[in-house]
């Protein structure tokens, strides 16, 4: 931490980056690190592969992100020329698309902080708990192990709260622990709105939004009681019809959970060039494994995603043929 605390004073650039599709924790562990390391150092940036949801440009300085797939030469000129790389909520550089390929060929020094499983060896040092709830409440612990909680501050406070809020489900996952109160008691004392926060993120749908919300639910939602499980599927024709734009179908995936007996749901999305697969689940029904196995993906035990590259139609087939695996 020494060494990493060093780094961060004498970098002559440090990026920050995250993974494709940007979440709540994506961004809020990225933001708070970048409010946090720019009391240390001025040459820092966060570089996302692409674009994320607007429901988090709330957050302070979001403006600043610099997005890859839009500012592509910026981007790389930034990474080149950087002598420390954050690694944040991402286990392998594959998922953060072509950016990866580019860091991969960089001599900057790289930190991982992460909470998936199986971390991929391709950074210098890893900050890693599988156990942790989100990348976000690492980063606070990232902080105290730097010996340098006196510069949290509302900001730093109001980000990682939004992320640890966002991969908890609000608190109610069976990773929120203790420990995870007793940061979030401390961001309340900084003087992060947790309620305003909530809001934020979770009052602020357009109309098109939660027509799709229902549409989604009553029309294209397919459940096998029999064996606990149920499934949603999306495609590009249906989502252009509710105006869909990114962050749209967040949280969708969880609706199916709250039916009595079902411990297994998955959101199937067709997109330009793949289809897309959200899995959750809870009780003794893991998905980690079962995405890894079948859907080129992975995650968590009970927060995964997937994708193929075969039609929508067959992807649905699919998985409909590996549902006797799921209990």
């Amino acid at each position: 931490m020494q060494h990493l605390k060093q780094l961060i004073s004498t970098s002559k650039g440090i990026v920050i980056t995250t993974h494709k599709s940007p979440d709540g924790d994506a961004i809020g562990s990225s933001l708070g690190l970048y409010n946090f390391l720019k009391q240390f150092n001025a040459n820092v940036s966060v570089v996302v592969p692409d674009a994320f949801p607007d429901f988090l440009n709330w957050m302070p300085l979001s403006n600043e992100i610099i997005y890859y797939d839009t500012a592509t030469e910026k981007a790389k000129e930034l990474i080149s020329k950087s002598d420390l790389i954050f690694s944040l909520d991402y286990n392998a550089l594959n998922r953060i698309g072509e950016m990866g390929e580019f860091i991969s060929t960089t001599n900057s020094f790289k930190v991982v902080i992460d909470h998936h499983q199986n971390p991929q060896p391709f950074a210098d040092h890893y900050f890693v708990d599988t156990n942790c709830c989100s990348t976000a409440q690492l980063i606070y612990e990232f902080i105290e192990e730097l010996g340098e909680l006196d510069k949290m501050n509302k900001a730093i406070a109001e980000c990682l709260y939004c992320g640890i809020m966002t991969d908890t489900g609000s608190f109610r996952y069976p990773s929120t622990t203790a420990r995870t109160h007793e940061i979030i008691a401390a961001f309340l004392k900084l003087g992060a709105d947790g309620s305003k926060i909530h809001q934020e993120v979770y009052d602020t749908y357009s109309e098109q939004r939660l027509r799709l919300l229902g549409f989604a639910l009553t029309n294209k939602m397919k459940v096998f009681k029999e064996i606990g499980a149920a499934y949603i599927s999306l495609s590009q024709e249906e989502l252009k019809h509710f105006n869909f734009k990114k962050g749209d179908t967040e949280g969708l995936v969880n609706f199916p959970l709250s039916i009595n007996g079902i411990k297994f749901s998955a959101l199937i999305t067709e997109k330009e060039n793949e289809i897309s697969l959200s899995f959750r689940s809870k009780d003794d029904v893991y998905v980690n494994e079962f995405a890894n196995k079948h859907f080129n993906g992975g995650g968590h035990i009970y927060a995964a995603g997937g994708r193929t590259t075969i039609s929508l139609s067959e992807t649905i087939e699919k998985l409909e043929s590996l549902l006797k695996e799921i209990h």
